[in-house]
């Protein structure tokens, strides 16, 4: 098998058992979408924090990036069908244990630069890599959804999230049996409370180095509170790790985005904040970053730059421009 893989026929054995099995895909999705949606409208719980979370459950099962408390936490999530999740991933979980081949949205570490719509999936490699040299420094992931980097490697980590979601994601993490030891729960909503101040209650200490993860959050923000934010980690000398979406996707034609749009619209959760894109895209960031008190450390792109041809959403890493940052 691991020759059959590695040859040309397991990427088109693949496809064909996806066109196989599509008919019950659907009708997985279908039920994943209901089960969801009735959730949301019923608790008022983020039903966007089930994006990334997805796509890594399923690196996890495709054996690309292990993430035990990812798969037991997705095993207890009330807001997800059962069957719903057996029959939509049917297609690429059986694909791929008749060739071994993994879809490239799935690689990790992702191959390449991404297209906008493998952005869920490719952010996890972008947020791993920026991470992973900052693990003894205080690591505060802001709008932490679902995400379970807290539990798979001993650090100090806060985690941040308004009061309902957080008190979600604390009943399933109880349910799976996770261990939250190394994990300090901070309920905070950004438009509303100073997060900052309620950080350094829980037991923050701004004279340490410290690390901000911010994934898929800016989107669903007012500017005001996406800028008050990081002005925030800068007035700390923090380090920042964000996506963001260009301000000109707010009003994309393309399918896919009309198709973003629609769907969060729906759960209540419009996008809402985008930073100009027009090429180049970096020296747009780092003006923006650099109002805020932060310089740009990094910068990557979701889809190709060209001349003519603004990206429809960047991550960057960016530190405190005081010189606190260490």
């Amino acid at each position: 098998m691991g020759e059959f893989a590695r040859g040309a026929l397991a990427p088109v054995v693949f496809r064909l058992v996806q066109v196989v099995l599509l008919p019950p895909a659907v009708l997985g999705y279908l039920l994943w979408v209901v089960r969801l949606l009735l959730h949301t409208r019923r608790t008022g719980v983020s039903a966007t924090v089930l994006a990334s979370f997805y796509t890594r459950w399923m690196q996890h099962r495709l054996g690309t990036r292990r993430d035990e408390p990812c798969d037991r936490l997705m095993a207890v999530l009330p807001n997800v069908s059962p069957w719903g999740l057996r029959l939509a991933t049917n297609p690429t979980l059986v694909g791929h244990r008749l060739t071994g081949y993994v879809p490239r949205i799935y690689r990790y570490p992702y191959p390449g630069v991404p297209p906008i719509h493998h952005q869920p999936a490719a952010r996890t490699t972008f947020f791993d890599q920026a991470l992973a040299p900052r693990l003894g420094d205080q690591v505060v992931v802001l709008g932490a959804g679902l995400d379970t980097r807290g539990y798979l490697r001993p650090m100090r980590c806060f985690e941040i999230d308004t009061p309902r979601s957080q008190a979600f994601k604390r009943e399933a993490l109880r349910r799976a049996g996770v261990d939250t030891a190394g994990v300090v729960f901070v309920p905070a909503d950004f438009e509303k409370d100073d997060w900052l101040e309620q950080l350094v209650e829980a037991g923050f200490d701004p004279g340490r180095p410290s690390f901000f993860l911010w994934e898929s959050v800016t989107m669903y923000l007012d500017r005001q509170a996406v800028e008050s934010t990081l002005r925030g980690i800068a007035g700390v000398g923090g380090t920042v790790a964000l996506d963001y979406f260009s301000s000109a996707v707010l009003g994309d034609g393309a399918l896919i985005m009309r198709y973003a749009r629609t769907a969060v619209k729906i759960v209540g959760e419009p996008f809402t904040f985008g930073i100009d894109t027009t090429p180049p895209a970096r020296t747009r960031a780092a003006a923006f970053l650099e109002s805020c008190g932060l310089t740009l450390v990094e910068h990557r792109t979701f889809g190709r730059e060209s001349a003519r041809r603004a990206v429809p959403a960047a991550f960057v890493i960016a530190r405190s421009s005081s010189g606190r940052s260490r």
